[in-house]
């Protein structure tokens, strides 16, 4: 949360020629509410199975960008579909960095109540090693601007086009 997927995901779409699609966007068009209120009713399970239906309908597309939820690589059905179909950028941010970034946020459900910067730690240091495996690169986000790591993440993309990553 608050690395820049959505934001980097969009400039690199643009950049690319490529289409984005942004999975939280994605289940708020096709369920009509947002989701805080998702999780309110359905809890973090029942978003998690919203997430996978749509990972699964996205990943079968062809020429995009896609960006995902934070927690969306914690089933091990969904790191799968990421991994089978594409390209996996890990946008790495520190935990002061993201906290800057979130900490007035009231739309992210797993920061809200209690200490913003302790739930940002713990969630990094559970999801961090899991993107890390997934990851076919990785960017740190850090001070860099939208557009210098939209650069880096279009040329690292190139490099293993080169290189036959596929």
């Amino acid at each position: 949360m608050g690395a820049g997927k959505t934001t980097i995901g969009r400039l690199l779409a643009k950049q690319l020629g490529m289409a984005f699609y942004d999975t939280d966007h994605e289940i708020e068009r096709k369920t009509g509410v947002k989701i805080p209120l998702i999780f309110e009713l359905e809890g973090e399970a029942g978003f998690r199975k919203r997430e996978t239906a749509i990972l699964e309908e996205l990943t079968q597309l062809e020429n995009i960008v896609l960006a995902t939820g934070g927690g969306a690589v914690l089933l091990p059905e969904n790191r799968t579909l990421l991994k089978n179909n594409g390209k996996v950028v890990y946008l790495r941010a520190n935990v002061h960095d993201l906290w800057l970034r979130t900490r007035y946020d009231k739309t992210r459900p797993l920061l809200q109540g209690g200490n913003i910067k302790q739930k940002l730690e713990k969630l990094y240091i559970e999801r961090d090693p899991i993107y890390t495996a997934l990851a076919d690169c990785i960017v740190d986000t850090g001070a860099q601007s939208a557009y210098d790591i939209t650069n880096d993440i279009e040329h690292l993309l190139l490099e293993s086009k080169d290189h036959k990553l596929d």
